[in-house]
């Protein structure tokens, strides 16, 4: 689109913003350090750089489909992450999983990893002037088979499932001392039972006990922040899954940790938004993985829905964009893997905008007033107001493709880039 149309229109749209009360331009700047974390897993469907992987990440996750061009290793990565970045507007950084090393000196298991097998990413991303965030890898491992990690029985696969989640959160404080900006760790297991289980209290026990040994060591706040995530249940943890919402809940609380709500991980009809003002009168942060669930698969790329706008609406009525962490969480193989990453990226960034350009004060204005009637008949009328114009000149200003243009870039990108991977 011609950048004078692009202006001319955006000119127009913040009068009609302005008549509400709304400055579309501090909106903009707003939205423009808002960082979203891109997942780095959704460029290889979870496949990790280890020498040892098989390839197949198990531990109740699931990649289906099979389009032409995955990443198949940390160089073919980043190029894929840099791609989706410059085509998404607005402070990208990228999230990564322990089974990524990309470093100096001799391979490593999971529970011996230090921040040199890191040393590529923590390079990458300081020449980029980015963050990263990191994440325990507890699945995908001949001691993680079972389906149990940090509660299983035996104490000697526990001792080795803590040493991995000690080890990074040594290694999150690592990039975050380097890049200049707090790495969030995020531990979620996928630890659970696929039938009705005798004993529930049990593996709890374990867990609670080997999470207070993962985070026994202080680590610096300036430099990594801990999360823990829960989930209603995975492949093979159908009936029961050790950390559960409430368990979890109760742990953050208890022990001053942040707390992981994934949108994908409650029941189909149970959304978070509602959660977020609950847990933050709790909680000084939280982290959303932002996700999308179909049925039972927790995992399809995000896209622009009431769900998802309703959760950035809360985000920013509540004033909780300085106290919430957001991360894109989802992994599709049956599209083009850049491509997924961006329309993530893009419907996450517009749900954003829609939040900053609502009059909150005016609402609550009317809330307070009792004026309910009138209430509902702002937040109708803000439906049609012209916010295609100001993402226009969002996406201008960032430099990257307004529309679907980016779409040709994409294709370009496809046949010169992935297509030749073999």
């Amino acid at each position: 689109m011609n950048p004078t149309t692009i202006k001319t229109a955006y000119a127009a749209a913040r009068d009609r913003y302005a008549e509400m009360g709304v400055e579309c331009d501090d909106a903009l700047d707003t939205l423009s350090a808002t960082p979203i974390s891109l997942q780095c897993w959704q460029g290889d469907d979870v496949r990790g750089l280890e020498t040892a992987s098989a390839g197949d990440p198990g531990g109740g996750l699931q990649v289906t489909g099979s389009h032409p061009g995955r990443a198949r290793n940390a160089e073919e990565l980043r190029r894929d992450l840099a791609m989706a970045m410059a085509l998404s507007p607005g402070c990208q950084r990228v999230n990564l999983h322990a089974c990524y090393p990309d470093g100096v000196g001799p391979a490593a298991d999971r529970d011996a990893l230090e921040p040199a097998h890191f040393q590529g990413w923590i390079d990458w991303a300081k020449r980029l002037g980015i963050g990263l965030d990191f994440n325990p890898t507890f699945f995908a491992h001949s001691k993680a088979a079972s389906g149990l990690t940090l509660t299983h029985p035996d104490p000697a696969v526990r001792e080795f499932w803590i040493a991995h989640g000690v080890a990074c959160r040594r290694i999150g404080q690592a990039m975050g001392r380097a890049l200049g900006t707090p790495c969030v760790v995020n531990v979620w297991i996928p630890d659970g039972s696929k039938d009705s289980p005798a004993d529930r209290s049990g593996p709890r026990e374990r867990l609670r006990d080997s999470l207070d040994r993962v985070f026994a060591e202080a680590i610096d706040p300036a430099a990594a922040r801990d999360a823990v995530e829960p989930k209603l249940f995975g492949i093979g943890s159908e009936s029961y899954v050790a950390g559960s919402y409430d368990f979890y809940l109760a742990y953050a609380v208890a022990r001053h940790k942040m707390l992981c709500l994934d949108m994908g991980h409650f029941h189909p009809t149970e959304g978070i938004a509602d959660k977020l003002s609950a847990v933050l009168g709790w909680l000084d942060e939280a982290l959303i993985h932002v996700s999308r669930g179909v049925r039972w698969d927790s995992d399809h790329v995000v896209v622009l829905s009431d769900e998802l706008r309703t959760v950035a609406e809360e985000i920013v009525r509540g004033g909780y964009l300085p106290r919430v962490h957001l991360a894109m969480d989802y992994f599709d193989a049956s599209i083009n893997r850049v491509a997924a990453w961006v329309i993530g990226a893009r419907s996450l960034t517009k749900a954003l905008l829609m939040a900053l350009v609502e009059p909150a004060a005016e609402l609550r204005r009317m809330e307070a007033d009792g004026d309910f009637t009138g209430r509902l008949a702002l937040m109708e009328d803000l439906k049609t107001m012209p916010l295609g114009a100001v993402w226009d000149e969002f996406c201008r200003r960032e430099d990257v493709p307004t529309g679907n243009l980016w779409m040709s870039d994409i294709r370009r990108y496809e046949t010169d880039v992935q297509m030749k991977r073999t």
